[in-house]
């Protein structure tokens, strides 16, 4: 696919993934009445869907870097329609779940394959616009989901919701299976499957354990073998289901630290928000939700910025600036005396977030090896999955133990305490010397050897303005 398209249907991925959860949520209500489920019940419409996905993702980003990355993504967006178009007709609950883990694999396979593609179709300069514009977008399918999936609830009943999402899954998934991709010689190494069992059972049962606390007795120590297991198995096999060229990279392992840290702290003290607005100040659940509109404002907004600040001060700066302000952001919500004070909280922890998803995703698409994009794609996927599970898990603890304002204090700190992992991106890169006048003209790029001021491309004209 040729480069627009490839950033269309990369933004198209994300954003029916981003639209799916957050619309199902606030139908969930709608769904355990006209369905006469039970709690438990309905939490699986959303836990089965999170266990697959988060077993399956970094073999899937594996297979979109054998058979490419427009294939699996294709088949990824055609399942997840099919599935959404199943899930309206669903006749019990029973069904609901056993098809959300149906999408959930389906999800898996276009997650990795979003990065995937924009890595293969990208030179490495000039990652910076399409991964800003990806994250943009999630921000706004992030906004607009629970107003949606809110309207179509209360007009249409809990079926409209997975309808949503059928016609662009449908339509982008026959543009890229229909479209061309450059053809590669078949790859040399194994797809390690044994490896891609374990890993699979290791994070299946850690958010298992994380999402259902009784669970743990059995699928903690279990996730626990497994993981020893898979570590094992990769030191022993030659061609690993983790290349040593990703997970070896030092950058590659600080970014993710700080992907699962950062989604960890920001879903956690949402958590833990909700009740501290509704039950302990008294506010309607829609007067909560406004108050935390300027989250979604400011993460939308950092994304175009926190590609300038790549170019400008390099990924090391700007995370850990971002996690400073995400860090402090948090903990102006856990002392909130006021709505006013909320809501600059709010402003505070999407300007940080915000900026330390693309700076920090960036990093891991960038540094990886072209021919390991779909690993670097599902392992930075795993991390925004694993990541917000294990805040949420730790906020509810957090709660039994304390202050409902207490969590959010913590994940503020522990926002904080992650800054030391910074030092491990890359930085600026130093300017490159002035060319010589004859070739002043020839190589328009940022890497270290050309002019380092320079975005092409359709998304371009946004940052030349910021600096402008």
């Amino acid at each position: 696919m040729n480069r627009p398209l490839t950033l269309a249907a990369s933004v198209a991925g994300a954003v029916v993934v981003a639209l799916d959860g957050t619309v199902l949520t606030v139908a969930q209500p709608t769904l355990r009445r006209d369905l006469h489920a039970s709690l438990a019940q309905v939490q699986w419409t959303s836990t089965g869907y999170l266990v697959a996905v988060a077993g399956l993702l970094v073999f899937a980003g594996r297979l979109g870097d054998r058979y490419g990355h427009r294939r699996t993504f294709a088949v990824g967006m055609l399942g997840f329609g099919a599935a959404s178009a199943a899930l309206a007709g669903a006749p019990g609950v029973g069904w609901v779940i056993g098809l959300r883990a149906v999408q959930g694999v389906f999800g898996a396979l276009l997650q990795p394959a979003t990065l995937g593609m924009l890595r293969a179709s990208f030179p490495p300069d000039r990652l910076r616009t399409p991964i800003a514009v990806r994250t943009a977008a999630i921000g706004v399918a992030a906004a607009a989901g629970p107003v949606v999936g809110g309207a179509l609830a209360t007009g249409f009943g809990w079926r409209a919701v997975f309808l949503l999402n059928v016609v662009p899954a449908l339509l982008f998934g026959v543009l890229a299976l229909t479209s061309r991709e450059e053809r590669r010689p078949p790859a040399a190494t194994s797809l390690d499957t044994p490896g891609a069992l374990l890993l699979a059972v290791a994070l299946t049962c850690l958010v298992h354990a994380l999402v259902t606390p009784a669970g743990a007795i059995w699928s903690a120590p279990v996730a626990l073998l497994a993981g020893v297991a898979f570590v094992r198995h990769e030191r022993r096999v030659p061609a690993p289901l983790l290349p040593p060229d990703v997970i070896g990279s030092p950058a590659v392992g600080g970014a993710l630290a700080l992907l699962v840290t950062a989604s960890a702290a920001l879903n956690g003290a949402l958590f833990a928000c909700v009740y501290v607005l509704q039950d302990g100040m008294g506010v309607t659940a829609l007067h909560s939700a406004l108050l935390s509109l300027p989250l979604a404002v400011f993460l939308i907004a950092a994304a175009p910025v926190a590609a300038v600040l790549l170019r400008r001060t390099g990924a090391r700066a700007a995370v850990a600036g971002a996690t400073a302000v995400l860090g402090a952001g948090l903990l102006v919500l856990a002392a909130a005396p006021g709505e006013a004070v909320f809501a600059a909280g709010f402003a505070l922890v999407g300007a940080g977030f915000g900026t330390v998803m693309v700076a920090a995703t960036h990093v891991v698409v960038r540094q990886a090896p072209a021919e390991s994009a779909g690993v670097a794609g599902g392992l930075q996927q795993t991390a925004m999955n694993v990541g917000p599970v294990l805040g949420v898990a730790a906020a509810a603890v957090l709660m039994d133990l304390g202050p409902d304002r207490a969590p959010t204090a913590v994940l503020g700190v522990a926002a904080l305490a992650a800054l030391p992992l910074c030092r491990a991106l890359p930085g600026l890169s130093a300017p490159a010397p002035a060319p010589a006048p004859a070739s002043s003209a020839a190589g328009r790029s940022d890497t270290p050897h050309t002019d380092h001021g320079v975005e092409s491309g359709p998304y371009a004209r946004a940052l030349r303005d910021h600096e402008d």
